[in-house]
Parts: C-alpha cells; structure tokens; sequence
C-alpha cells in the first residue's frame, strides 16, 4: 500500500507539471501532501515535511546567495570578455556556438558541481543565444547533456555515494567505466553537432559585426566595473576552489563571496540593495522551489514510500534476469532519476539491487559501475527532485516540462551509449 502511494505520488506530480496544468511549487507541495493523508500518515506529516526543509535548507542558502553572486559578477562585467570572445570564434554560426557551449558546460564541470557549472555557463552564454535568436531550450540542453556525462566523475556526488553504499573505492567503480565515459563525451558532441546543424538550418549563420559593450544598455553599463576585471576574476576562481576543497560549508564560501563581491564593486548601500533586487526574482523562484522540493522529499521519506518503492521495484524483477541485473541497473538509472533523489537510490535502492544480483554472481563494483551511468549523472540535470535543475532553468528562463521534453531522449541516448561500451569491454554483464 505504502509503495503505491509513493508510486501515485510521483505519477501524478510528474503527470501535472508535463502538462502545466499546475505549478512546480504547488505540485510539490500539494500532491504528497495529498497521498500522505490518503495513507494514514496525517499525524505525522508535519514531522516528515519540517525533516525534509531542513535538510534542504543548506542547497537553498547555498543556491540563493550563488545567484546573488553570480548576478554581480554578471553585472560588473565579469563574463564580458569571454562572450565577446566566443562571438568572434563563432562568428554567428549556431553550430559553432552550440559545440562551444557542451564544452564549456564540460570543463565547467571539472569541479563535480552542477550549480556551479549552471551558474557559470548559463550566464555567460544567455546573451549570446538571445542575440543571435537561438532557443534557450538548446542552451539549457546542451549544458545539461555536458554537466552530466562530466558528473560521473570520482569526485561528483553519484560516484562516491555508490561506492560508499557498496563499500568500495570510488575507483573500483569508475575506473574500468572510462571508455565508456569517453564515448558518451564523444555521443554528447555528435549532439551538439546534429542540434547545431538544424539551429544553423533555422536560423542560418548571421553575419554580424557584433560588439558586446554597444548592446548594453545605459543601466547596465552603469553597473559595469572593467577596472575590478581582475579582482572579480580572482574572487571568483578562489570561491571554485574553496568550494572543491571545502574549505568551509559551501552555503557559506557563497555567502562570504557574495558580501566581498558587492562590497568592492558596490560600495553605496543603495546600489547593494539594487543589486540584489536585480535577482530577486530569480533568487525567490528557485529558493522557494527548493523548499517546496523539501517538503515533496520529506514526506517520501519520512512515510517509508521510498524504502517501499525501492523494495517493489526489486520484487518484481524475473529470477531469470539476475544475470543481466547490471545491464538492467545501466538501463533503468536514467529514468529512475525522474524517481528517486539521488541519496535515496544509491543508499537505499542501489545496496538491496547488489544483494539480489549477487546471488546470480554479479560482482557489486559491475551494479555500481552500472548505477551511476545513468541515476544522477546523466540524469540529474532534468530531474524534479534535485535543486540544480531549478537553477538551470531558472536561469535559462525555460519550464521544467519544455527542457524535459527536449533533452530526455539525448540524456538517455548518453546513458544507452556508454551502456553498450561498457558491455563491450566487460564492465558490466
């Protein structure tokens, strides 16, 4: 009974946010809410749903002042060279743009960290796809598809969960995937190329003398400070690497940054405060969208319909395909992102999954291998349970349905791909 609900619960919250028939925030909010009575679990409720804001509350300090940062340093001018830059290099070719934005969206995302990689890609590369009248579904695609084959690195959150639920090194699990990891790279780039062409097709290549600076407007290039250029770039690069090594919790390197930063830049208080009023709508959306994500995850959890759901699931896998249990983990692990937040799939779906196939003599690195070549990694930056897709399409200015609709078949086009690489090269069976 608990695991239907679960089940209705995610049916129906994905079935009203697809057709827009409600918000994101109400649906997450509403529809557990609404199952979690159904079942009995009235009394508790408010338990489940405060255990669930609190675990969020970190992610939306953390989201709520990188959006304050990332916009002062988008203001005073921080991206500019770069844009200008890639204009030149492209030369008004969507193509060309297009390709350039999976790379960028790649080595952003060295450091393992889809907020980052969003708040620096998305930033940059939005007035350029603006200008030259490319879609931002492409923009938010081409970064999602990028971010998430790089997240499978040993340092990203899908691999360290799984070899942590498994009880192995990250490298007993991600090692012997890295030509599969290669040819998802390689898959994400014909992507680009087959996106790029039908854009140029639309759009055809625009022959633009294109300087960035005289498209500004009076107001923004007020707010431009091209003499702190390097202080900026400074402050930035150090905040990257505080967050990578973790020097202090990362709500708070964000914080310190962000009051640094519009110190030295905006050092009136009145022109602190229009700071942050000029993203305050976007700060707010995608705030308030975590939270509400807080109560969705909350309930879930707290009533055991994640336990339940997970326990489903292996229940009614056929004895006779124990043997492919890592194929059908590689398979599945995509869509499942849509599911499961990732904590709950790698500590409590992932481990019962390796019990049952190791019966059938599927070692636990070949399901851990399997798992994170889709759940979470392919898949994170298109799934409703985690903050980072908000912020991506907050920040691109799509809806959640439109970028899903767009980037689904690509994302798990990524995770087919490395999945036959690496039954090829015997990593999973």
């Amino acid at each position: 009974m608990v695991a239907l609900l679960g089940f209705l619960t995610i049916l129906v919250f994905l079935a009203l946010i697809l057709t827009k028939r409600v918000s994101v925030i109400v649906s997450l909010i509403v529809v557990p809410i609404i199952f979690a009575l159904i079942g009995g679990f009235g009394a508790d409720m408010g338990d489940f749903m405060l255990e669930g804001i609190k675990s969020v509350a970190p992610t939306g300090i953390m989201l709520g002042f990188a959006i304050l940062y990332f916009g002062i340093m988008n203001n005073a001018g921080l991206f500019d060279p770069l844009i200008s830059r890639v204009l030149r290099a492209v030369k008004g070719d969507p193509l060309k743009v297009i390709i350039g934005t999976v790379i960028i969206a790649m080595l952003a995302h060295l450091d393992g960290s889809g907020a980052s990689t969003f708040l620096i890609s998305i930033p940059a590369l939005l007035p350029l796809y603006d200008r030259l009248g490319m879609s931002r579904i492409v923009l938010a695609g081409m970064v999602a598809l990028g971010a998430g084959v790089m997240n499978l690195l040993p340092w990203g959150g899908p691999t360290a969960r799984a070899a942590t639920a498994l009880g192995l090194d990250t490298s007993d699990i991600f090692n012997p995937i890295i030509p599969a990891m290669v040819a998802g790279i390689v898959w994400v780039l014909f992507v680009a190329v087959w996106i790029g062409r039908k854009e140029r097709k639309r759009i055809g290549v625009v022959d633009i003398e294109y300087n960035f600076h005289e498209e500004l407007t009076p107001e923004e290039r007020a707010m431009r400070r091209p003499k702190l250029f390097w202080f900026n770039l400074l402050l930035t690069i150090l905040t990257i690497v505080a967050l990578v090594k973790v020097w202090l919790p990362l709500p708070i390197i964000f914080m310190v940054s962000f009051a640094i930063a519009v110190l030295i830049n905006y050092p009136k208080p009145e022109d602190q405060m229009e700071q942050v009023k000029s993203q305050a709508v976007g700060m707010i959306t995608v705030v308030s969208i975590i939270f509400a994500a807080g109560i969705f995850t909350g309930i879930l959890t707290g009533t055991g319909m994640i336990t339940e759901m997970a326990n489903a699931l292996v229940s009614i896998i056929p004895s006779e395909s124990g043997g492919f249990m890592g194929i059908i983990v590689a398979i599945t692990g995509m869509p499942l992102s849509l599911l499961f937040p990732p904590d709950a799939y790698y500590f409590g779906v992932l481990p019962i999954i390796s019990e049952t196939a190791s019966a059938y003599g599927v070692l636990p690195a070949h399901i851990g291998s399997a798992a994170i070549l889709g759940q979470m990694t392919t898949g994170f930056p298109l799934s409703p349970l985690t903050a980072s897709t908000f912020l991506l399409i907050g920040l691109a200015g799509v809806e959640l349905a439109d970028h899903q609709k767009f980037v689904f078949k690509w994302a798990f086009g990524t995770t087919i791909v490395m999945t036959v690489v690496a039954v090829i090269t015997g990593v999973i069976i």
